[in-house]
């Protein structure tokens, strides 16, 4: 058998109780075996700014640059704050993005999860996040799209999906983005 491959989120909110989190969660505990996770914290890095990367470049961006190369790919798991990323998570994409065409992102499969308590299931988040992973060259999963939506009442007291629905979307969802990776990036004979 080989070893699972093995895959970074970053979740997009910073909030500890999130209900991206807790989906984000959710969807590791429904995940097929051939997965691994390692979710990349990405609380308290500092703002990009280009004229103090390189050599010098601030811990926490080493940190966010070393443990995503250690993955074979990403799960993006995002909010939605006014219509769009939250700043947060496209400050570690920008980070993460570094030195341009040769970032830590670059070529690494990518999946999309949008998470929100309102009807629109944070679609503008979602596509905005797209559009930021065809300039990495992120071969992204397309289908199932991971839209949900009503997430405010989908967990108990203690964080644990309730909505059986919900759970087996996730899985279909895992096992999809398994079987990109693999098609993506495939395992060597």
């Amino acid at each position: 058998m080989t070893e699972p491959r093995k895959v970074g989120v970053l979740i997009g909110s910073l909030r500890k109780e999130s209900y991206t989190r807790k989906m984000a969660n959710a969807l590791i505990e429904a995940a097929p075996a051939t997965l691994s996770f390692e979710i990349i914290d990405i609380n308290g890095l500092p703002l990009y700014n280009e004229d103090i990367d390189g050599d010098n470049a601030p811990a926490e961006w080493v940190r966010l640059r070393s443990a995503i190369t250690a993955v074979e790919a990403i799960l993006f798991a995002t909010p939605e704050y006014n219509r769009s990323i939250p700043g947060a998570l496209k400050n570690a994409v920008d980070i993460a993005s570094r030195p341009s065409r040769k970032g830590a992102l670059t070529g690494k499969p990518g999946m999309v999860m949008s998470v929100s308590p309102g009807a629109l299931s944070a679609f503008g988040a979602n596509h905005h996040l797209r559009q930021c992973m065809v300039f990495l060259d992120m071969p992204t999963l397309q289908q199932p799209e991971m839209y949900l939506g009503g997430v405010a009442k989908m967990f108990d007291e203690s964080g644990k999906l309730i909505n059986d629905s919900t759970r087996e979307f996730l899985a279909k969802g895992a096992q999809a983005f398994s079987d990109w990776i693999n098609l993506v990036r495939p395992i060597s004979a």
